[in-house]
């Protein structure tokens, strides 16, 4: 796989919300509000990124035995620092994600790049694969939030939109509109693939030396 290839993968090929489906929680928590889930994914994509990059660093260093335990420390502590900018610099942004900021240290798309890949390429590599995927998170959050703000509140990044403001959906802004939005997008990803992917030949008997044999 060529190094763009790599990056790109996590927007749609791998997404890590829509194909692999991991970060279910925060994606539906946090994607009521198109601020909210911007904020949540430049967040996820910090401590990826920084995760990624020394678990590379480390992965002939930590001893395989303590490897995941060791992971979660390294997440844990880059966790912790995004976790007192964002209090430092953005603190309404703070008090929106509350509890999920927080439990970035258990979501699975970072521990799962870890142990996937970060585990077993360079620097390089698993740098790019950190930024793929937390663009594809990112991305997935701000359609999600998108969708979800503008026809459940009428507003998006705040903003009124006219007719919508009065004429709003509001079981979008609750937890089944979430579920709704969550399963046509992930459809509407899996559509896509199908549609990109090689048609596989019909397999037939000609040419097989068996073919007699076996009567079809």
């Amino acid at each position: 796989m060529s190094r763009f290839a790599n990056l790109i993968k996590g927007v749609v090929k791998e997404n890590p919300v829509l194909v692999l489906v991991l970060g279910t929680c925060p994606t539906l928590a946090v994607t009521t509000q198109a601020t909210n889930a911007i904020g949540m994914g430049i967040a996820a994509t910090v401590v990826l990124l920084g995760s990624n990059i020394v678990i590379s660093l480390l992965r002939n260093v930590i001893p395989d035995k303590v490897r995941i335990p060791c992971y979660i420390v390294l997440i844990a502590g880059f966790v912790t620092l995004v976790q007192m900018v964002v209090e430092a610099f953005a603190y309404s942004l703070y008090q929106a994600l509350g509890i999920f900021l927080p439990l970035i240290v258990v979501n699975c798309i970072i521990l799962g790049r870890a142990e996937m890949y970060a585990n077993k390429n360079g620097v390089l590599d698993s740098a790019l694969d950190a930024i793929g995927m937390g663009a594809g998170f990112t991305l997935t959050l701000l359609v999600m939030s998108s969708i979800r703000e503008i026809f459940g509140n009428g507003t998006w990044f705040g903003m009124s939109i006219p007719w919508l403001k009065d004429n709003n959906i509001t079981i979008l802004t609750m937890a089944p509109g979430g579920f709704i939005i969550f399963g046509c997008l992930i459809a509407l990803v899996n559509k896509i693939s199908k549609k990109r992917s090689p048609n596989k030949k019909e397999s037939n008997c000609e040419g097989c030396p068996s073919a007699s044999a076996c009567g079809k």
